[in-house]
């Protein structure tokens, strides 16, 4: 009684067949074994036409139909066709990576198949009649619309108000973002007003640099924030008992007692930069307060301003190049 192959290839030898090559036979139909559950081979796909991957009995070399794995390759300009034979039943794991965007078909030499419609992986089996998919279970959740957690499909936390889009993650219904401290046992949290003025949704853009020590986050009026120096309060500072130069935001007691004192007012000042000073002794009338406009206008005039009033108390404020600082009270 002679050999016989099965679907595969395989060869089943017959009692007392293959005498001598015995062993040699055997090596072989273990390599189609390999070749079936492992087996891995990138076949380029004929252009616009019917490509036909064969099963060669006892043969790895000629069998492309045989791999498990099967990448399909080339440049297509037409719809395409990929066959395998009737009657072997196996599992294929399908890979499309031909470009052109053209509808690539997996299928048996006489049956049907799975259309590959874009590049990417198919699970398919053959029946012994036709492809068919495998279709695998959804990514955890089920859901390409909300932040998942398990696989039931319910989103983040059970609750359907925190979802996403693809770019942006929405926390309806008032709900925050925490962000919890070390120990897990407190939150620092921020959160949307109850009612936006005028329904119109909009959004805050934080500051490339994290700025420098005291200044304040503002807005451009269109959502751009970045931080800026205070200049909304006055930062006073110590007794000043010789000559200075002055800091935008601040204010100083000046002490002239022991003689003539000059405040040098701020390089490059913008609008609305503030500089206070105080006569801390009751001295300015005997032994003045200069200040100095550091090629600044004060009061529209390219000349220092002197101070000789007793107990002089007054705010500077910077407006242009051409009016400079002015004195808020006289």
């Amino acid at each position: 009684m002679a050999s016989t192959y099965n679907e595969l290839g395989i060869e089943l030898m017959a009692t007392g067949e293959n005498a001598g090559t015995w062993g040699t036979k055997t090596n072989t139909n273990l390599d189609i074994i390999q070749q079936a559950i492992a087996g891995y081979v990138a076949q380029a796909v004929t252009d616009g036409g019917t490509t036909a991957l064969t099963i060669t009995d006892g043969s790895t070399s000629t069998s492309v139909a045989r791999n498990i794995v099967i990448k399909l390759t080339g440049a297509l300009t037409g719809t395409s066709t990929v066959t395998v034979p009737d009657s072997v039943e196996k599992l294929y794991i399908v890979e499309n990576a031909t470009t052109g965007s053209q509808t690539v078909t997996f299928k048996t030499a006489s049956g049907t198949g799975v259309d590959f419609t874009s590049t990417g992986f198919k699970f398919l089996y053959s029946d012994g009649t036709n492809i068919n998919e495998i279709t695998l279970a959804s990514p955890p959740g089920g859901s390409d619309t909300q932040i998942q957690f398990n696989s039931g499909g319910t989103s983040f936390g059970g609750s359907a108000n925190l979802t996403w889009d693809g770019t942006n993650v929405t926390i309806d219904a008032e709900g925050a973002i925490r962000l919890g401290d070390n120990a897990g046992s407190a939150y620092v949290g921020l959160k949307a007003p109850t009612t936006i003025t005028g329904d119109t949704a909009y959004t805050l853009t934080l500051p490339v640099a994290t700025g420098s020590a005291d200044q304040i986050l503002v807005t451009d009026g269109s959502g751009n924030l970045s931080f800026t120096d205070n200049s909304g309060g006055t930062s006073w500072q110590a007794v000043k008992t010789t000559a200075f130069t002055a800091v935008a935001g601040e204010g100083y007691f000046i002490n002239t007692t022991s003689g003539a004192i000059t405040m040098t007012l701020p390089a490059s000042p913008t609008l609305g930069d503030e500089v206070s000073f105080v006569d801390y002794a009751g001295t300015f009338d005997t032994n003045n307060l200069t200040i100095g406009r550091n090629s600044e206008n004060i009061q529209g005039s390219a000349a220092d301003l002197t101070v000789s009033v007793e107990r002089a108390a007054n705010t500077l404020v910077y407006t242009d190049g051409t009016q400079g600082w002015l004195l808020k009270a006289k």
